[in-house]
């Protein structure tokens, strides 16, 4: 392809943290950036989010991390436990830390990336539009798009998919093709009103057990708690949700009966692990779920999504005030899915196995043991700190004028 003279305008599909994050950078940067949701909202949905450092320091360099930390908490601290509520190992916060860990609901911070989108006049959101299609040539990509008001083509110099697991644009390229694995495993992420402390919890604890493993961690200090835990794989969502008072009281402290707590949403889901063959194709890119799926635990998959956006608009820029052409997207490609095969996909398979599996017990005490030397401070908190950027990348070192 011609190098690029300037990028005019970036067509984001999706509305929500990396979609949003990726165009406020954009605007920030003087790139016109059309955001297309294809629901008629903002995700509302409670959903958990703890944001690891590195997207601690993406927020930060959109200007909303204090907008962030105030709206949200700093969690303190993560433990394994028994299900007798034993603490195998821990990790305490470390208060010096300028990208300690800040904990927001996810529609609470989809809203406030929102509005700051929309501030620049470089930007603008649409709701309501649904890609069908994408047509390319070398010089621009085109999105047929659905809308209340009948069918639109719009025109981009590139088109990047934001827009989930379900992805339309990823399906425009792929068709139904998404490489990688469906887990034999059930999970039930439940958000509940539950007063964990008072049985000595962590603001972010996993419970380890062949059966009874959960997750539980505190996303609000009102109360509310995220609580995922696994169930028998092959019922029906129906029949999920009739057993959810029952796998409760078998497995969280207190044993408690319905009455006890307050549920503010339930969800039952299936885990993947996979990939695509290429996060490029001409000038339309995939990046976070839309471009690779991972299970929940250790934070990985949205972790993976924001430093996958970070690093592209980092190319995007490049390209813009031509410090690179457009090759460099190619590279961001290799670098991102390479970051998915060696890091995300290993990891938070080890991540969920170290729940539940008791043939990992070596590697889990391995992992214990590298928790209390980041808890001991000095070498392995600094250790601890630096693995905590292993999904980052810095493209300029790929650049070429």
């Amino acid at each position: 392809m011609a190098q690029n003279t300037g990028l005019k305008q970036v067509i984001i599909v999706g509305a929500g943290p990396s979609g949003l994050i990726l165009g406020i950078l954009l605007a920030k940067a003087g790139i016109h950036v059309l955001l297309l949701e294809q629901s008629a909202e903002l995700d509302t949905n409670p959903r958990a989010a703890h944001y690891a450092p590195s997207t601690v320091r993406e927020l930060r360099r959109c200007g909303l991390l204090k907008e962030v930390q105030e709206a949200g908490y700093m969690p303190q601290g993560v433990c394994w436990r028994t299900p007798e509520g034993g603490i195998l190992a821990g990790i305490s916060p470390d208060p010096s830390y300028e990208d300690a860990m800040v904990c927001l609901p996810l529609d609470k911070l989809i809203a406030i990336l929102s509005r700051n989108l929309q501030r620049p006049h470089s930007s603008e959101i649409r709701f309501n539009h649904r890609v069908i299609d994408i047509e390319q040539d070398d010089k621009q990509a085109k999105v047929i798009v659905e809308t209340d008001k009948g069918v639109v083509t719009l025109e981009a110099d590139f088109v990047i998919g934001c827009d989930g697991a379900n992805s339309l644009v990823r399906k425009s390229l792929y068709g139904d093709e998404f490489q990688g694995e469906t887990l034999r495993s059930q999970i039930i992420a439940t958000n509940i009103y539950y007063d964990f402390h008072k049985f000595g919890y962590w603001d972010s604890q996993f419970i380890l057990h062949p059966q009874n493993w959960y997750l539980a961690a505190k996303i609000t200090l009102d109360g509310l708690w995220r609580v995922t835990y696994g169930d028998i794989p092959g019922l029906t969502n129906e029949e999920y949700l009739e057993r959810n008072a029952q796998r409760f009281a078998e497995i969280l402290p207190g044993k408690p009966k319905p009455e006890d707590y307050k549920i503010a949403n339930i969800s039952p889901y299936k885990l993947h692990q996979r990939c695509v063959p290429s996060m490029r194709v001409g000038r339309v890119l995939l990046a976070a779920d839309a471009a690779h799926l991972c299970n929940p635990f250790g934070g990985l998959g949205l972790t993976g999504g924001i430093a996958d956006i970070s690093s592209l608009f980092d190319c995007l820029l490049a390209i813009h005030e031509r410090h690179a052409d457009d090759s460099i997207l190619d590279k961001w490609s290799e670098v991102r899915i390479r970051k998915w095969r060696e890091i995300i996909d290993p990891m938070s398979r080890a991540n969920f196995r170290r729940l539940w599996d008791n043939e990992v017990l070596e590697e889990r005490d391995r992992f214990f043991d590298m928790c209390r030397r980041i808890t001991q401070g000095g070498e392995g908190r600094q250790a601890y700190r630096a693995a905590t950027y292993i999904l980052d990348e810095d493209m300029s070192k790929y650049f070429k004028k």
